[in-house]
């Protein structure tokens, strides 16, 4: 198999002062990519701003002869991110929403500005960047771009209601982009990636770190940024060296039809149904659960018209 190469491509990547995305800048570079390196320069709350991360990283790039350009904007400014793409390199073909902050607290300590902030940062953040890349990628007939969700983002975690919520809804938009721009070849992938970063370094023991170094992540991105890829709308987890494509399930469920009226004892009595996994379709798009009702209730939703 030939090398990967991004050869003229530009590439936008958020957070990457540091950690995860300063490991994908370097690669990417190595590999012909021209980056624009982005992080305002905050700490790991979100607080303060410098441009030292982003020079320093830009300065790394030109070292070994790559090309890179630096942008200390907010992601909440994604538009002025995208316009150093556009102002340098005339374009933008990949975007890695990789900008994150971390704000734990139990939900009932939660204070709202901890919740608003969160948001700001990984979801509109991650939103107002794509968004402004978009109209290129369609106009060119291709982009590649990857969301950040976590562990916590799947299943929830103690402490971090407001992150591990914002990082379920990259799921929902990453998948519906995949399903926008798909006919456009414009893929989007999210992952779920177990990283050792400065969020995590004053928790995890230097083993740890080092077995979860972002190295290990950037393979995939990576691949998943290729123009050869086809993978479009995934969630993958991945870390230490292990990469798993999760996906969801469902039961087989309980039907009760809707001839004649339910009742929530009904349902009680047979809640073994609703849960019983054995025989589980796989659940990929909403046209499956569509199909789901037509298929164990008799009610056909995908061509039902007034």
């Amino acid at each position: 198999m030939s090398d990967i190469r991004f050869d003229e491509k530009v590439v936008i990547i958020t957070g990457a002062g540091n950690g995860l995305g300063r490991a994908y800048a370097l690669e990417f570079a190595k590999r012909g990519a021209r980056v624009v390196v982005n992080d305002l320069g905050g700490s790991g709350s979100g607080e303060g701003a410098s441009s030292s991360a982003a020079a320093k990283v830009v300065a790394e790039i030109q070292a070994f002869g790559g090309d890179a350009v630096a942008n200390c904007d907010s992601v909440e400014d994604g538009e002025k991110i995208v316009q150093t793409a556009i102002d340098n390199y005339d374009g933008v073909d990949i975007v890695i929403n990789n900008a994150g902050i971390l704000r734990d607290s139990s939900f009932a300590k939660m204070q709202d500005k901890d919740w608003e902030l969160i948001y700001k940062v990984h979801v509109d953040g991650a939103c107002k960047v794509t968004k402004a890349a978009w109209p290129y990628m369609l106009k060119q007939g291709f982009g590649r771009i990857i969301f950040t969700t976590s562990a916590a983002g799947i299943y929830g975690n103690f402490g971090q209601a407001n992150y591990s919520s914002a990082k379920s809804a990259l799921i929902g938009l990453g998948r519906t982009l995949a399903i926008e721009g798909g006919r456009k070849n414009i893929l989007s992938n999210v992952i779920a990636p177990i990283a050792g970063s400065r969020l995590t370094e004053t928790i995890w023991p230097e083993e740890i770190l080092k077995a979860t170094s972002p190295d290990f992540i950037v393979p995939l991105v990576v691949k998943l940024c290729a123009q050869e890829s086809s993978e479009n709308g995934s969630v993958i987890e991945a870390g230490a060296g292990w990469f798993s494509k999760v996906r969801y399930q469902r039961t087989q469920g309980l039907a009760l039809g809707t001839d004649s009226p339910i009742t929530a004892e009904q349902i009680a009595q047979q809640w073994h149904k609703v849960c019983d996994f054995t025989d589980a379709d796989v659940a990929e798009s909403i046209v499956d659960t569509f199909n789901a009702v037509s298929k164990y209730v008799g009610i056909d939703l995908l061509n039902a018209k007034k």
